[in-house]
């Protein structure tokens, strides 16, 4: 930077300009280009094509919760680097990036409040961490959301949007999936309902575990849902697959997932199945 430009910033009179880059979003989907501000007050979905994309636990917490009204629950502490692990580059690094490119500390959050005036905790998985992916600070979150849960007398809402387990942390990783059931089995015997909102992509192995475990299983229209990618399916099978295969509509279809259900109308819908599953807890 400039002198000339650090004495500009330094101007009080000196505001950033709008730019192309802050006032225009362009869709993932459709390419369309959409002014930003219309962007954000529809949620984050394309008033266009209606593509929903992806957001991680502060949009979330805002949209889901009454009033936006939360509570961030803290996550325990975990190892960082288990296996000082190195690809290209090394894995305390890459934590270091996502972590100041998203200012979250790992791929899971839990926040408590409530929705239509009942209490519940929320997990938010955030695919902007590197993927989203599931490692050792992930599982430990998730079964302190659960804990919290139980603690609270309320349901766990998990929304999960990943790419599988984390290759850095290797069997520690996977070993998240059965904590993760371990952990649901306590909520269930505590008589309280875990819900699933599958959001684009859930894939891996977190769609192996917690992912596909709830009383009720809710998507987001068109989110890509699977273990295996598409092209691997095809060349272990050696036929060409459906359209629209691991989509929400074809999970629905194929009786996979509950209900698809548009981001606009999830606190509703949310609100709806808390009073049904847990009308005492939740009174």
């Amino acid at each position: 930077m400039s002198w000339l430009d650090r004495v500009r910033n330094a101007l009080p009179f000196a505001a950033k300009r709008d730019t192309a880059d802050n006032l225009w979003h362009k869709c993932r989907q459709c390419q369309q280009m959409v002014f930003v501000k219309e962007w954000e007050e529809n949620l984050n979905v394309c008033p266009r094509c209606d593509h929903h994309d992806r957001i991680g636990a502060k949009q979330r917490f805002a949209q889901l919760f009454d009033g936006g009204l939360h509570e961030i629950l803290p996550a325990p502490a975990a190892p960082e680097d288990p296996l000082k692990f190195r690809d290209t580059k090394k894995y305390v690094d890459r934590i270091k990036a996502a972590r100041a490119s998203t200012g979250d500390r790992d791929a899971w959050q839990n926040g408590f409040g409530r929705i239509d005036g009942r209490p519940v905790v929320i997990g938010v998985q955030d695919f902007a961490f590197m993927g989203g992916s599931m490692g050792v600070a992930v599982g430990e979150a998730f079964v302190a959301g659960v804990e919290q849960a139980i603690k609270r007398g309320c349901p766990y809402v998990a929304i999960t949007a990943a790419g599988g387990a984390r290759m850095q942390e290797g069997t520690l990783s996977l070993m998240q999936m059965p904590r993760a059931t371990v952990a649901l089995a306590r909520l269930r015997r505590a008589g309280l309902p875990y819900i699933v909102l599958l959001t684009d992509p859930t894939t891996g192995g977190v769609t192996a575990s917690y992912a596909m475990l709830g009383d009720v299983q809710i998507s987001e229209p068109k989110a890509l849902i699977g273990f295996a990618g598409q092209r691997v399916i095809e060349n272990t099978i050696r036929e060409k697959l459906p359209e629209g295969f691991q989509r929400a509509e074809y999970l629905l279809e194929h009786g996979m997932i509950d209900m698809v259900v548009h981001r606009k109308d999830l606190p509703a819908t949310l609100g709806r199945l808390i009073a049904y599953l847990a009308p005492e807890k939740a009174a």
